[in-house]
């Protein structure tokens, strides 16, 4: 619109600087041109849209949430486990082997129980128990609400005892520029 604006002031200008002066010809008639002069301005009447406009908000709330603290198992740390596996699986190495193999079946048996008990103790070693917080959570709310806008004026001016309107996007204040055009009309 501003485009379209300039670009018709640029034209006028062009036609006003292009158009001939009032001038006495040699056989006595006077050609006429626009001239610039000021009209006084009897109303400018703000035209007004109501529009809605949107208006973002934040809205925050405190909610309960349930989390999980991880902390040690009741074995962890505790090298009962190991102890116990390994007395378990000495008993049971002791108790199918005989002779000779007796002691070395009896040592693996033990080694064997102590890491399987190390392995237990393990899985066993961390414990996830819930307990409940309280934590904010927010969100973005549009409200809306009606806003007036001039959108330009409704201008009544007076030039020479007549009365004229015209659209313009601003008050012109107290009086008005005009350009004035006479032409003869032939009838």
């Amino acid at each position: 619109m501003k485009t379209w604006t300039q670009a018709t002031v640029a034209t006028i200008c062009a036609v006003m600087v292009a158009s001939p002066v009032t001038a006495r010809i040699d056989d006595g008639e006077y050609r006429n041109s626009p001239y610039i002069d000021y009209a006084k301005v009897v109303d400018a009447e703000p035209i007004v849209r109501v529009i809605r406009v949107s208006e973002p908000r934040r809205e925050c709330w405190e909610e309960e949430v349930t989390r999980y603290r991880r902390h040690a198992g009741r074995h962890a740390g505790s090298f009962t486990p190991l102890v116990v596996g390994g007395l378990v699986g000495g008993v049971v190495g002791n108790q199918f082997s005989q002779g000779k193999r007796r002691d070395a079946l009896t040592v693996a048996g033990a080694l064997l129980g102590a890491s399987v008990g190390r392995d237990l103790s393990r899985r066993n070693r961390t414990v996830e128990e819930p307990y409940v917080t309280t934590e904010q959570r927010c969100r973005v709310v549009d409200e809306y609400h009606d806003e007036e806008r001039v959108e330009g004026y409704r201008v009544t001016y007076r030039y020479k005892g007549k009365t004229f309107v015209r659209r313009m996007d601003h008050d012109p204040g107290r009086r008005i520029r005009i350009r004035v055009a006479v032409t003869p009309v032939n009838d």
